[in-house]
């Protein structure tokens, strides 16, 4: 099961991007975990200095841009 973790405060931006991997998972018929994190100390850990990023198994892929569920479901690949 791939993780993927959404990085970001609860900003309107951080939001679309939520919902877009879920989105994503759904049309990929599922079996991925995905985690809201909300804290500035674990968002540091990722060496993530803009919101939103995404995270797929513990690799930064996209930071301070909202992807389309296109793009999600190609990183998910």
């Amino acid at each position: 099961m791939k993780k993927i973790q959404i990085l970001g405060s609860g900003c309107p931006k951080c939001q679309e991007l939520h919902k877009r991997v879920l989105a994503a998972v759904e049309n990929a018929g599922g079996g991925y975990e995905v985690e809201k994190v909300e804290e500035i100390i674990e968002i540091a850990r990722f060496g993530v200095m803009m919101t939103p990023a995404l995270v797929i198994d513990g690799d930064v892929k996209t930071v301070g841009k909202v992807p389309s569920v296109e793009e999600i479901q190609e990183q998910l690949k």
